[in-house]
């Protein structure tokens, strides 16, 4: 009975950096600061659609209520969202800053 040699295996999933790095593509990556300007820039646009939809209806002009009234909560929807990821970071930054070293 002859022996054979076991060969080097290869390995059948790619390594988690490899497919990370291969979904996104390199002139797609954003840095945390635009991303975080973005996200800002957007509520505030639905804060300023919603104003000027408020303010459209209070002065008479044709704009019907259910869109104003959908505009409102899409400003108040998208503030409450970026409130709450805010109230996270700062929890996460408080419970690193009270880590010992």
């Amino acid at each position: 009975m002859a022996i054979s040699q076991i060969s080097v295996l290869q390995p059948t999933q790619p390594t988690m950096t490899q497919s990370v790095a291969q979904t996104i593509p390199s002139d797609k990556k954003e840095s945390f600061g635009t991303m975080l300007k973005d996200a800002i820039s957007t509520v505030n646009d639905s804060q300023v659609a919603s104003d000027t939809m408020t303010n459209k209806l209070v002065n008479g002009e044709n704009v019907e209520l259910h869109d104003v009234m959908i505009s409102a909560q899409k400003a108040n929807i998208t503030l409450n969202t970026a409130l709450s990821i805010r109230n996270k970071v700062i929890d996460a930054y408080q419970e690193i800053m009270r880590m010992t070293v």
